[in-house]
């Protein structure tokens, strides 16, 4: 039976939204997964480098020369940074008053008018009072106002934030090459040995040093590019999964040949279940592993093209609904249509209530 739908303008709304979503959603998501990414990295890793880096350039600033030069207060600076401070903590009335003070100063006695004071005036007379008072470390003021400077010049150049992430990238490559080398592993081997023996660490640390091992090293490639399926969690039931390698010999000895599978759990496939099974048991499937991991991250919804049915993805209710009266039939087990019952799915399931009640009487 077939029904027509009237096209209305929340059925137009809601069909053509879904479809801007499936356009849209996977390249808002993507440029989302990257944003996160790196600023987690800058954060984390480019930051705390880019800090070492100011602090080098604050300390060097101190001395005569070019850094100086660029970074250092003025004493136009200080003296307005000093204002600043001693009007916030209310040392000083105002500036209007310190202004009023200096005209009546300054004040010619054969003129009406009063003299202009400019705000530098007003801030190297508060900061003469100031100084006095012996209120604020002048020194301290010009580290502060450095560092400022350095902070601002630093942000005015987009740039310089990746520094720190070159700076990382360089590190980790100069560690890789020392360490290789004969007295680099043997001087790792030294510290490693340390580490193995403060608490806490000696229970971390060689769990952590596996999995890194396992995922990085190319001394013992992880091998993780071979798709299977076996039978699980019974007999009849397939699971897709990576094949990571032989068993633990105590299994072997008592299953034979066995390999090791990882089962990855649908929508999270980093998480999962690893599994020991004859290697009989254990079929390959011409499948990559990204496409693996869309299969189960996707519910199975994502198959390969390549492993598609064409029956299947065009009517699925229909070809497991052929499936089931094929294993039926085989069975011996006659599975009437409605039309052999005698009327319409309405009719047939009162047909068969009416049997149920007969039955029941």
């Amino acid at each position: 039976m077939s029904y027509d739908h009237e096209r209305t303008f929340s059925s137009d709304f809601k069909r053509f939204f879904l479809r801007g979503l499936v356009v849209l959603l996977p390249s808002v998501l993507t440029l989302w997964i990257v944003v996160m990414a790196y600023q987690f990295v800058d954060k984390n890793i480019a930051e705390p480098i880019n800090r070492g880096i100011r602090l080098a350039l604050n300390n060097a600033s101190r001395y005569p020369g070019p850094l100086a030069d660029q970074f250092n207060a003025t004493e136009l600076e200080l003296n307005a940074e000093i204002a600043r401070l001693a009007i916030d903590r209310n040392m000083v009335a105002s500036r209007e008053r310190v202004r009023e003070e200096l005209q009546r100063q300054f004040a010619d006695p054969t003129r009406d008018e009063l003299p202009q004071i400019t705000e530098d005036q007003i801030n190297a007379a508060i900061a003469d009072r100031t100084n006095v008072q012996r209120a604020f470390n002048r020194e301290a003021i010009r580290a502060e106002i450095r560092r400022t400077n350095i902070r601002e010049w630093w942000d005015a150049r987009w740039y310089m934030n990746l520094i720190g992430l070159m700076v990382a990238i360089v590190a980790v490559y100069t560690a890789g090459r020392l360490l290789g080398g004969y007295f680099g592993r043997k001087i790792y081997a030294r510290l490693e040995k340390l580490l193995t023996t403060l608490p806490i660490f000696k229970q971390l640390y060689p769990s952590v040093k596996q999995v890194v091992d396992f995922l990085f090293s190319d001394e013992q490639p992880m091998k993780f590019n071979r798709v299977v399926v076996t039978e699980y969690p019974r007999k009849g039931i397939w699971s897709v999964g990576f094949l990571t390698g032989p068993t633990m010999k105590s299994i072997a000895s008592k299953s034979g040949d066995a390999v090791t599978i990882f089962i990855p759990s649908s929508p999270t496939p980093f998480t999962g279940y690893t599994i020991t099974v004859p290697r009989e048991e254990v079929l390959e499937i011409p499948i990559s592993v990204d496409e693996a991991i869309r299969f189960a991250v996707s519910g199975g919804v994502l198959i390969p093209d390549h492993q598609s049915l064409e029956e299947l993805k065009s009517d699925p209710v229909r070809v497991l609904e052929g499936q089931r009266k094929t294993a039926d039939a085989s069975a011996g087990v006659k599975v009437p249509s409605s039309d052999e019952l005698g009327g319409s799915d309405g009719e047939v399931r009162e047909n068969s209530e009416k049997d149920q009640d007969r039955k029941a009487d």
